[in-house]
């Protein structure tokens, strides 16, 4: 888990990981946990805010907005992924994890063809992460929101593609971990990064050809 969230890191950097420990301060991190309200959809979304414990300012702090796995609507899987979150704001990262389930929801169909049954329950986690996005604007409009960076896995990573797909100006960066149903938008922003186990498949269509990843740098 260590070396994955230390790559998470350097593929967000751009650098060696090597280089990144090296040039890059380390933080202590500080976590805090609020339920915002969404008046308009009647919906509480528990979210998880990691951010360096420090009286310094960082100036132009990325945000990083964290979708986790599917949970079967279990609380507290926006605290789920502490090994990444954790991390990246100890690297000066203002992470933003994002509860999408709640236990009164109904539960991710296991039948029927994915890309159809669980739309509106991907339409309904890019809804929050807009939500949340808007919200945070508000109260820390200091953040760098130009380069933001949306990690999801698995049914988090397809939120956050459909996200990215719907929302491309928004994003600057995306990195899916095992996203198996959502196609990736074939483009050059935001930029596209993937990160796929060997058991866990994508549909056909999910992935770009070789083609398509050396004309947009996927």
């Amino acid at each position: 888990k260590i070396l994955l969230g230390l790559f998470l890191i350097s593929c967000i950097k751009n650098k060696e990981v090597t280089s990144f420990q090296n040039t890059v301060p380390k933080f202590k991190v500080q976590l805090d946990t609020v339920n915002l309200f969404d008046k308009q959809r009647n919906r509480i979304i528990p979210v998880a805010f990691y951010f360096s414990k420090t009286d310094q300012k960082t100036e132009n702090q990325k945000v990083v907005i964290v979708s986790h796995g599917y949970s079967e609507n279990r609380l507290g899987a926006n605290k789920s992924y502490s090994f990444l979150t954790n991390n990246l704001a100890s690297k000066g990262y203002f992470v933003v994890s994002v509860q999408h389930e709640l236990p009164t929801d109904e539960l991710l169909p296991k039948t029927g063809i994915p890309q159809v049954v669980r739309r509106p329950f991907w339409e309904r986690g890019t809804e929050n992460i807009l939500f949340v996005l808007n919200e945070i604007k508000k109260t820390k409009p200091e953040l760098d929101y130009k380069h933001l960076i949306l990690i999801g896995h698995s049914n988090g990573g397809d939120i956050s593609v459909l996200f990215a797909n719907k929302y491309p100006n928004l994003v600057d960066k995306i990195i899916s971990l095992d996203n198996r149903r959502m196609e990736l938008p074939r483009t050059n922003q935001p930029r596209i990064y993937t990160l796929r186990s060997s058991d866990q498949p994508a549909d056909g269509g999910v992935l770009p050809t070789s083609e398509e990843q050396k004309k947009f740098g996927i």
